[in-house]
């Protein structure tokens, strides 16, 4: 089965960020604007054709014609859609931005909208922001990196995300009858599995390896820390901050107190490594994880013998007394700067981020619309499996929005970051001064 930016049928789906190694060149304030901040109801194109990219396995033929009827409708114009492949899309995208022949509309993972728009590519989408955004309250997950430099250069295409899921029959025999809403209860329940099934050779009553930074930084961000912040044109790295280092500390004595040593130094999958769904979870080896919603079918299919009626899912609890808030995955849409259809790419794009879409086909495809109103409006239309993750999306944070954070996602660093400090090779404050430095580095780098 599939695991990547793909469905699993029957669950929600989730997309995990593309990792780019390229910097961008030029600042933000290079990217273009449109200049042309009139009602996007009132445009018409009747003769014109635009071109929209969108990646293999997100939005499907459906939703796409759905989109683009509406579109046609609404101004004469047709459209034109090519579906492009993941592998090497960051070279592909830059190369198409820079050209006259730019695509008008390119899907973009969402935290990858900083490095396009800081090498001029995307156009500035600020003037029209508030015809764009309908009067709904976007995800914080996607508009965060839409967002640079105080102007908008995305707009949320959909949302997926992440939360505990747990094996309720294991849960059951330990005593346990319903999913915690407390940090205090989840230690408490997890104890009492630990007591149950701690005998069995190398079983972890909560498997999280070290190298999972996805579910590393909802610990930073539910203690009030951030990875980094921006001071007028500068980066600066925020983990040895006092929050950061609580929510740093808070992670290491939990993936020690619940998750197998060998666990501390790797990811939740990759050769050589064993894989979280496949060989932890569906054999139990485990009673929980942090998971994807497509990982409920994919531990379904490695073990038959379970189903959803053994399954349960639930927003991760912070100590903060909420739930950890979430790094969301999924897509905006960017707009050419060098389009020659601006204007129609918009109104693209605000049919495609509107409620009747959001809520129609692409909540239908299992998506988290991308917009807390949009999500209250279709929650109650998912099991009860899968009500979590509406939960889960509607409280979310975003790495920083600098266009080298790329970067940092493909060198492995953040991910080694959080295996010093789970594995105890550095305690939180020497891997936080380290990690620090390199983000000031990196992110500051324009080359």
């Amino acid at each position: 089965m599939r695991k990547t930016r793909s469905l699993v049928a029957g669950a929600l789906g989730i997309a995990t960020a593309v990792a780019l190694t390229a910097c961008g060149s030029g600042s933000s304030s290079d990217a273009a604007d449109s200049g042309k901040s009139g009602d996007l109801s009132a445009v018409k194109g009747a003769g014109k054709t635009i071109t929209v990219w969108n990646m293999q396995g997100d939005l499907n033929a459906d939703t796409m014609k759905a989109i683009n009827d509406e579109f046609t409708k609404e101004t004469g114009a047709q459209v034109k859609v090519q579906t492009q492949q993941w592998a090497d899309i960051a070279t592909k995208v830059t190369t198409a931005l820079a050209t006259d022949g730019t695509p008008d509309v390119v899907e973009l993972g969402n935290t990858d909208v900083p490095l396009f728009a800081n090498s001029g590519g995307l156009a500035d989408l600020t003037s029209a922001k508030s015809q764009l955004q309908q009067g709904g309250t976007w995800l914080d997950g996607l508009a965060g990196p839409a967002t640079v430099d105080g102007k908008l250069y995305g707009v949320p295409a959909f949302a997926a995300t992440r939360t505990v899921i747990y094996n309720k029959s294991m849960w059951d025999q330990a005593g346990i009858t319903s999913a915690p809403t407390t940090y205090d209860e989840l230690t408490s329940d997890l104890d009492k599995v630990k007591a149950k099934f701690g005998g069995q050779k190398d079983f972890a009553p909560f498997y999280l390896p070290g190298k999972y930074w996805y579910d590393g930084l909802q610990w930073v961000w539910d203690a009030g820390g951030d990875v980094a912040t921006q001071d007028g044109d500068s980066w600066k790295g925020g983990l040895a901050s006092s929050e950061a280092q609580q929510g740093l500390n808070d992670f290491k004595t939990f993936q020690n107190a619940y998750s197998t040593k060998a666990s501390a130094t790797i990811n939740t999958t990759g050769t050589g490594q064993p894989d979280q769904d496949k060989d932890i979870f569906a054999p139990g080896k485990t009673s929980a994880v942090v998971g994807n919603a497509w990982e409920i079918g994919v531990i379904e299919q490695d073990n038959p013998k379970l189903t959803d009626a053994d399954l349960g899912t639930f927003p991760f609890p912070g100590k903060s007394g909420k739930a950890q808030p979430v790094m969301l995955a999924g897509s905006d849409w960017g707009v050419a700067a060098k389009s020659k259809n601006q204007e129609l790419a918009e109104v693209w794009v605000k049919i495609a981020a509107s409620e009747a879409m959001q809520t129609g086909p692409i909540a239908k495809q299992g998506w988290i619309p991308v917009t807390t109103e949009e999500i209250a409006t279709v929650k109650g239309t998912a099991d009860a499996l899968h009500q979590a993750y509406f939960d889960a999306a509607t409280n979310s944070q975003s790495t920083p929005a600098a266009a080298n954070w790329a970067t940092i996602e493909g060198d492995g660093a953040v991910e080694q970051f959080f295996a010093d400090i789970a594995s105890g090779s550095k305690s939180p404050a020497d891997a936080a001064k380290g990690f620090d430095d390199h983000l000031d580095q990196v992110l500051n780098n324009n080359g």
